[in-house]
């Protein structure tokens, strides 16, 4: 595919912006390590959700921004802090009393309370990566276990053993005075019992690579900091990591903002440059508050993959990072139909406008190209019209409006059915509630079921649309909406749908007035 490069300089979207910033970092060469590194961050302590997939997706998108604007090789490095210790048991896992007993543990040696692998850190990681697989990402995964006991981070830890009183300099004053006297950026792991210790350094030794610290049982133990003997604190770790791996971008939560530039601070003295980096918003839950892997009380990955399409999540991820967003099964039709929407646009565009559309960044600069006739809502509607949670029901209805359609030659839309009966199934039949229409809505429904039984049963939406338009404005809605709102909550048992022209269109004319008939002769139209 033939690069943009002069149109992907000016671009305005936020992967470029991004992109731009990185390309100028490294004077616009090959630095010496021969790439640029990006790295995405994940902690195992908690099954992985859709914030930890929007980082890698988020960074895929830069990295493929970058890609157009130079030929400067790039590595992304999918990095899993797993021998952190286990601090608290995740309120969505199994076997909770288990885990209990395994609390400050490394997580690469927490039992599996799954019972699927050798640990809770290698199940988490075994996830996180069936994920990023499924979606096609081109990553490395780093374990941090793996680093640190290969001796990968030696080099790196030995530096900040020698420059132990500037990095204590950086983190003491920002905690309290108990917190204060505790305080080791070096976190021992305990010979007898395995555990993350958090324990005063009482003595270190640079010549032989080794701190001294006091046990419960009050005598002092000598330890190396190489080899996996030791873990790094949260900040201290994460500048170890950037300067040993020479990171040169890395986003994060609006949560982790002073963690940056703590973190930036000491890879500094440690001598190495901090990485790039971009501030996302947090995502939140129904009651917005921040989504977490220990609570789950945001969606699962998997949750929305059983509603919608995955480049409808990815769309998600695109828009507006630097906004707080609700992540819950709300968001997902309008997902849905905004990529829908995107997708349709994009190969009519000029290609500086495409640059600009997310289908772009989805896709990775190459989007498929499918006509996908009906919306997401439009089917789900369907689905609730016809009472039917059959594809095939569905499919009859979308080859009379859309002929020559097929499951097989319309994949994508033969998704979206499946998505579509899932989400009502599980998110609007069970919620409908239906009402009978006031004197002013009757008298306007007896208009449209005689328009209805006049009209010509191939007319389009828009044209339908117009119609039903007319007729509210004739029986004098002061809102418009309030007319559309009434057929809904009538005819459908909510408050909201697609357009009711659409919908009329491919559901048909005559079975449209029949509908509209059945609801003003009171007949229950939940019944199956």
């Amino acid at each position: 595919m033939a690069k943009n490069t002069e149109l992907a300089t000016e671009s305005k979207a936020w992967p470029f912006q991004e992109a731009r910033n990185l390309l100028k970092r490294v004077n616009g060469k090959t630095p010496d390590k021969g790439h640029v590194l990006f790295e995405t961050g994940y902690g195992p302590s908690g099954l992985p959700h859709i914030g930890t997939f929007g980082e890698v997706a988020r960074t895929s998108m830069v990295r493929r921004a970058f890609h157009e604007l130079c030929d400067i090789p790039t590595r992304l490095v999918a990095f899993s802090d797993d021998m952190d210790g286990l601090r608290k048991v995740p309120d969505n896992v199994p076997n909770q009393e288990m885990l209990t007993g395994h609390l400050e543990m490394p997580l690469t040696q927490v039992p599996d309370p799954f019972g699927t692998h050798d640990s809770f850190g290698a199940h988490n990681n075994a996830r996180l990566q069936t994920f990023l697989d499924q979606f096609g990402f081109e990553y490395e995964f780093v374990s941090s276990t793996d680093c640190y006991k290969s001796g990968q981070f030696d080099a790196a830890l030995l530096a900040v053993l020698r420059q132990y009183d500037k990095v204590m300099g950086v983190i003491l004053p920002t905690l309290g005075k108990e917190r204060q006297a505790t305080y080791s950026p070096f976190l021992p792991l305990c010979p007898d019992t395995g555990r993350v210790l958090q324990v005063p350094i009482i003595a270190r030794d640079l010549d032989a690579g080794t701190i001294v610290y006091e046990n419960e049982a009050g005598g002092q133990v000598e330890v190396p900091v190489t080899g996996g003997h030791c873990k790094l604190q949260w900040k201290a770790d994460w500048a170890m990591r950037w300067f040993a791996l020479d990171v040169d971008y890395e986003m994060s939560g609006k949560d982790l903002i002073e963690s940056v530039r703590l973190s930036s601070k000491i890879c500094r003295i440690l001598g190495a440059r901090p990485p790039e980096s971009f501030t996302y918003e947090l995502f939140l839950d129904e009651n917005g508050e921040k989504i977490s892997k220990s609570r789950g009380n945001g969606l699962t990955i998997d949750e929305w993959l059983r509603y919608a399409t995955p480049e409808s999540l990815s769309l998600y991820m695109f828009q507006q990072p630097r906004r707080a967003k609700r992540l819950f099964f709300d968001v997902i039709p309008r997902a849905v139909d905004d990529y829908l929407r995107f997708l349709d646009s994009f190969h009519g565009q000029e290609e500086s406008e495409k640059l600009a559309n997310p289908a772009w960044h989805i896709h990775g600069g190459t989007p498929p190209q499918e006509d996908v006739p009906l919306t997401f809502a439009l089917l789900m509607n369907l689905a609730g019209a016809c009472h039917s949670e059959d594809p095939s029901v569905l499919w009859g209805f979308i080859t009379r409006y859309a002929p020559g359609a097929t499951p097989e030659n319309h994949p994508t839309l033969d998704a979206l059915v499946g998505y579509a009966i899932n989400y009502y199934r599980d998110f609007v039949k069970p919620f409908k509630i239906y009402r009978q229409p006031t004197d002013q809505e009757r008298a306007a429904m007896e208009d449209l079921l005689a328009a209805l039984e006049a009209m010509d049963p191939g007319l389009s939406g828009t044209d339908i649309q117009n119609q039903v338009y007319e007729i509210g404005k004739t029986h004098e809605f002061e809102n418009l909406r309030d007319w559309f709102k009434a057929l809904y909550e009538v005819l459908f048992g909510q408050s909201q749908g697609p357009r009711f022209g659409s919908f009329a269109a491919l559901y048909g004319v005559s079975e449209t007035a029949a509908l509209v008939r059945r609801a003003l002769a009171g007949d229950d139209l939940s019944a199956e």
